[in-house]
């Protein structure tokens, strides 16, 4: 395998998520405002963590400590070496905290042994450690030791670091007094490497980052990234199936893929690497953050507000923005996702607003003011404007169903109709029609659909164009019946925005595309249909027998506006967004062979619905 440093340098920029430069003042020299430190914090096993402590250069005052836990390196290191900006966005970084990276166990200057999404021990014993005990060890020495701190200590994350701030919740050290897990993963079964089962093969590359162990501290990457050998990347994974032919590329001593491979359900390894489970009694003030066309992690934050809701009586809010993986932190000026435009400076707009009033409000003591922030502050995609509910998602809001009708229509009863078609493992339906090479894929989530519409083998069902508008607000329920002449199916679902013919251009859309006709994905989800009654206990269809498989799609605050139509698509491959059901059963599809992939004929039957809740205006 070839090492590509040019690639990891993109890693870790890609995942480290740093502020655009075109926030901060240019005025702003860090080297002027903060002085840097590292130090090894020995943890209770006796483990040392490297962790790199910004602290103010005025020390006529106390400060709280705002720290981020990463796997992705709390670089530039030594002496002299300073990030250009730190802490979760400027306006924090410019009136003064102490900020603070560690590099978690196991992972570049620190020591140990990495253990991916390492799972929670209740009850530890001794010298037992998990993320929440090497958290509270590192808390508790960084208020103890860090000169000018006022007791009172934050946490933020994006992505995998935000997994370590949703950890950091559970057993919280008392100094722990406002967390803002932003995009945390929360279950790689239901985020990042799988969704509901089937696995995301277009983050295949990003087994390297996770799947190999160091021998010891080093400032240098120890894991290198495939080279495709093409740009072409739906066509590498055609030609590299089944997968087992992915072994060339990850040997045993990659971890992760081995994991991947040996555990294709939702098993006790899976299960207690979760942390949603472990959210009970949360102390700490809890902000909550995502976007609606994260690719990456839409499961984690919706259920992680969800979840604490139900099992604690702390501050717990939701923020969700028109932005793919982490792009809140970053401002751009014209915030878009692929092709569709939403607004100006909405990043700057949430950084100033909601995350620095909310650590200064719980970290500064800043109690003379309420703080006034909504229960749940959330974006209409489709309407482009926040808002404000008291709760999520909101009550005042109507059920309503619809069918997958006869003649590509949704309607208000279901028929005893049927539509059937024909799903070729060797001419899976593109996720984005495009062809390039991507890390991970986002635009997608809000990419024009009219490429798949045309195709034989996806089903499509709209509205007619609306005579008023509709907003969709929470989960969606896809209530499928179906059949296949084979034992084992993958079924998508998809909700789209119809745009008018009159609909104008944004600067962002593609040259060869038009917003006229355009077909916005608002949501999207699939479900591996072995795990239809139950994620632990596969199981195969029988052949011709109409079957129930439910669907839950993550949440949605959209407006349909008035001339739009409602259109959902149903397909039974996403390529390579997931891998190829073989459409023949086999217990791990991991270990399938090409001659189980056969071409099967799926139905979709008129008594299938899509059920939403319609906000009340």
């Amino acid at each position: 395998m070839k090492i590509n440093l040019q690639s990891i340098s993109f890693i870790i920029l890609f995942f480290t998520i740093s502020i655009s430069v075109a926030q901060v003042s240019h005025s702003f020299d860090i080297r002027d405002h903060y002085t840097k430190k590292e130090v090894d914090i020995k943890m209770r096993d006796g483990v040392k963590l490297h962790t790199t402590i910004y602290s103010p250069t005025d020390t006529s005052k106390e400060y709280p400590i705002i720290m981020q836990r990463t796997p992705y390196s709390s670089r530039p290191y030594g002496e002299g070496q300073m990030r250009s900006q730190i802490g979760p966005n400027p306006y924090l970084m410019e009136e003064g905290n102490i900020i603070v990276y560690q590099d978690v166990r196991g992972r570049w200057m620190s020591e140990g042994k990495y253990d991916n999404m390492r799972a929670y021990i209740p009850n530890k014993k001794g010298d037992e450690i998990d993320e929440s005990s090497d958290t509270y060890d590192t808390i508790d020495w960084l208020v103890k030791n860090v000169a000018n701190n006022n007791g009172n200590v934050g946490m933020w994350g994006i992505s995998y670091p935000g997994f370590y701030a949703v950890y950091s919740l559970v057993d919280s050290h008392p100094a722990l007094k406002a967390v803002s897990p932003q995009a945390g993963i929360s279950d790689f079964f239901f985020d990042d490497f799988h969704h509901n089962g089937a696995y995301l093969l277009s983050y295949w590359r990003v087994t390297a980052l996770f799947g190999y162990q160091k021998d010891a501290p080093t400032t240098s990457s120890w894991y290198s990234l495939p080279e495709l050998g093409t740009e072409d990347q739906y066509q590498f994974f055609l030609d590299h199936t089944p997968l087992s032919s992915l072994d060339e590329y990850y040997k045993e001593d990659n971890e992760f893929w081995q994991q991947l491979k040996n555990h294709p359900n939702y098993d006790e390894f899976w299960q207690s690497r979760g942390i949603i489970q472990h959210l009970k009694d949360v102390k700490p003030a809890v902000m909550v953050v995502g976007g609606l066309f994260d690719a990456e992690d839409l499961y984690g934050p919706f259920n992680e507000y969800k979840k604490i809701e139900k099992s604690s009586d702390n501050y717990n809010i939701l923020v969700y923005g028109p932005w793919s993986h982490g792009d809140w932190a970053r401002e751009q000026g014209r915030q878009a996702v692929g092709n569709v435009y939403f607004g100006d400076s909405i990043s700057s707009e949430f950084q100033k607003n909601y995350e620095t009033r909310f650590f200064n409000h719980f970290l500064k003591q800043n109690t003379d003011k309420p703080l006034n922030l909504a229960e749940a502050h959330i974006y209409d995609t489709g309407k482009r404007t926040w808002r404000d509910y008291t709760e999520w998602p909101p009550k005042n809001s109507s059920s309503k169903t619809l069918y997958l009708g006869d003649n590509q229509e949704l309607t208000n009863k279901a028929t005893d109709t049927k539509q059937e078609f024909i799903s070729d493992p060797k001419k899976p339906v593109s996720y984005n029609d495009e062809i390039k090479t991507v890390f991970t894929p986002r635009e997608y989530m809000s990419g024009d659909q009219r490429f798949a519409a045309r195709r034989p083998d996806v089903l499509v069902y709209e509205t007619e164009a609306l005579d008023q508008p509709i907003t969709m607000v929470g989960e969606i329920e896809a209530n499928l019946k179906v059949a296949t002449t084979g034992t084992a199916a993958d079924w998508v679902v998809k909700v789209i925005d119809v745009y008018p013919p009159d609909a104008e251009n944004y600067p962002e859309t593609m040259d060869h595309l038009k917003m006229s006709n355009y077909h916005m994905m608002v949501r999207s989800e699939v479900m591996r249909g072995r795990f239809r009654d139950d994620f632990s206990k596969p199981k195969p269809f029988t052949a011709n027998k109409k079957t129930a498989v439910d669907i839950t799609l993550q949440a949605v605050n959209h407006t349909f506006e008035k001339g739009h139509k409602i259109q959902i698509q149903i397909q039974s491959t996403w390529f390579p967004l997931i891998d190829l059901n073989p459409q023949t059963y086999v217990d791990n599809i991991f270990k399938a062979k090409k001659e189980d992939f056969q071409k099967q004929t799926h139905t979709v039957f008129g008594d299938s619905s899509i059920k939403f809740s319609v906000l009340k205006e």
